[in-house]
């Protein structure tokens, strides 16, 4: 066992010294990790995530330490399907590796840990081959495996499975079963669904029953994208097992329920949000995944331009106030208002929040949940939170009068009040809490900035190519234009890295307006929203749309996105 030791320190030792040679990492940060004397690489995989190492110095200096071939850009390099057949997905995920092809006789690896002899011996034994790896960035490696071994092909021979097991099954037999076996055949159905969903990067699984079929769709990148469909004859055992994790009434099937269940998936615990709704087909299930690992809190990240963050910052730096992000359901309101509050929050402040639910869990920050059926609300949780001494207070939403009127009466005695609306652009959130029954002149002393944000999928930066534009109908679009020629645009096309679709994850598009004495004195008078956003432009504000057109032009969105998701 010492000797096993004192090779792992060795080979550990041996990465760090490449690593220092190169100049990637501090000469101190391997003294860290041969004192801890465990012997274990991944503390270099942990810098990666700290930041000290990127990805691919970590990768090509275990190319060299290994002495293999580094490939640089995996996600486009050609893969044959039948290498990737002679090895099982198990052992893939568990190794982090898959095969690529044949050269001379042997398979190439790509592998994550090229040096790794057990892994290279697995995958010996079970294709018949002798091994060549490579080796590339782990995100990298770890997304082909993720893309070929996808779990669709054992959910459809789950689901013929199922379909036979069950087609002589009434709705109640369905329900019982599910309730008593929980290795089930619909158990693993239903944990591969939500493990491919976040896999995929999803945001939200839609299980809607149909006439003759179950559709299974998932929100990726905020479009809904048909994945796998499943028999009727198993619809009851799929509700009633996601009813079962998410703490939900299996024999209430005629009005809507909400609940919360977890998954482990990948070594990690995700959560999910649950809600069910009676249709004329069965029970509908939505489910929201709360992957808070994948979204950056950091408000750098949230891709403010440099003038709407300057003015953003000037508002949420001030004692007292209030602040809403609005914008319809998925729109990236909460990452905004958390990573507002990370911003701000210091030790020497009182931080409250109520929501519904607690979407991202912070430490050294109070959190509340709303619980309508013993009374909380968000106004009687809000009048409590006011008598525990804040200094700042984050409201998930306003609804209703009775809350906006105290979050408002908050903020005019000295505490900074953060939370969300409905409404369509910032200029409108001033006419619908007038709307709400608040008083106007309260309304404009205690706001003071409104952001209005949108979601709209980023280009694949493998596979975006320009395109053709006609100046005129840019023109008519209210694209800004130089003075010659046309700006050159980008549009998808579609690669193995985004999954044909042409995009790959998501950029915000803002528009935020800080409430000016012109727009005070607009509220009080009753103006409509639309004098309100001509004296906010007059001020500075950049709508939405010419948010849009920015990043367009910078080659980040095309301009279909931008029409698609700003007005």
């Amino acid at each position: 066992m010492r000797r096993r030791r004192v090779h792992r320190r060795s080979t550990v030792a041996a990465l760090g010294e490449i690593l220092i040679r190169n100049g990637d990492l501090p000469a101190e940060h391997l003294d860290a990790v041969l004192a801890a004397d465990d012997g274990d690489d991944a503390a270099f995989q942990r810098f990666v995530e700290d930041g000290v190492l990127t990805e691919e110095q970590l990768a090509r200096a275990r190319a060299l330490q290994a002495g293999v071939r580094y490939i640089d850009d995996l996600l486009v390099h050609p893969i044959d399907q039948s290498a990737i057949d002679l090895v099982s997905p198990g052992t893939a995920r568990r190794h982090g590796l898959l095969p690529l092809g044949f050269v001379d006789g042997r398979m190439l690896v790509a592998m994550t840990k090229p040096g790794d002899v057990v892994a290279i011996d697995d995958v010996r034994v079970e294709s018949g081959f002798e091994v060549t790896p490579v080796t590339a960035k782990r995100a990298d490696v770890l997304a082909v495996v993720e893309r070929h071994h996808r779990a669709d092909h054992e959910l459809s021979d789950l689901t013929s499975t199922l379909d036979d097991e069950l087609a002589a099954a009434t709705s109640a037999d369905a329900y019982a079963v599910t309730e008593v076996e929980d290795d089930a055949p619909i158990v693993r159905f239903v944990n591969l669904l939500v493990a491919q969903a976040i896999a995929d990067q999803a945001s939200d699984i839609h299980i809607e029953p149909q006439e003759r079929e179950v559709r299974v769709r998932y929100r990726i990148d905020g479009v809904l994208h048909e994945m796998q469909s499943a028999p009727k004859s198993i619809q009851a055992g799929i509700v009633s097992r996601l009813k079962i994790m998410s703490d939900i009434d299996i024999a209430e099937r005629r009005r809507p329920q909400d609940g919360r269940m977890s998954a482990q998936v990948g070594g990690r615990k995700v959560d999910l949000r649950v809600a069910t709704l009676p249709t004329v087909w069965g029970e509908k299930i939505v489910l929201r995944i709360l992957d808070n690992s994948a979204t950056s809190l950091d408000l750098r990240d949230l891709g403010l331009s440099e003038s709407n963050r300057a003015v953003y910052e000037r508002s949420f730096r001030k004692p007292h106030g209030m602040l809403l992000v609005t914008g319809p359901t998925g729109s990236g309101k909460s990452t905004t208002l958390y990573s507002t509050l990370l911003a701000i929050a210091r030790p020497e402040v009182n931080v409250i929040t109520v929501e519904d639910p607690v979407e991202y869990r912070i430490e050294g920050i109070s959190q509340m949940q709303v619980n309508t059926k013993a009374g909380l609300t968000f106004a009687s949780a809000l009048r409590s939170i006011l008598r525990a001494d804040p200094d700042i207070v984050l409201v998930g939403e306003i609804r209703d009068r009775e809350t906006a009127q105290i979050a408002i009466e908050a903020s005019l005695t000295g505490h900074l009040v953060l939370s969300t609306l409905h409404t369509n652009d910032a200029p409108s959130a001033v006419t619908r809490l007038v709307e709400m029954g608040v008083e106007p002149f309260l309304v404009g002393t205690a706001l003071e900035c409104v952001v209005a944000q949108r979601l709209a999928r980023r280009l694949c930066s493998r596979c975006k190519t320009t395109v053709e534009s006609d100046r005129a109908e840019l023109g008519e679009l209210g694209v800004p234009l130089p003075p010659y020629g046309t700006p050159r645009l980008y549009g998808p096309v579609g690669c193995q890295a985004c999954a044909g679709t042409g995009y790959r994850g998501r950029v915000a598009l803002h528009e935020v307006m800080s409430v000016t004495e012109d727009i005070e004195r607009l509220a009080v008078a009753h103006a409509p929203s639309s004098e309100i956003a001509a004296s906010a432009r007059g001020a500075g504000m950049r709508a939405l749309r010419e948010d849009g057109w920015s990043k367009a032009l910078a080659g980040v969105t095309s301009i279909e996105e931008v029409l698609r998701v700003a007005s």
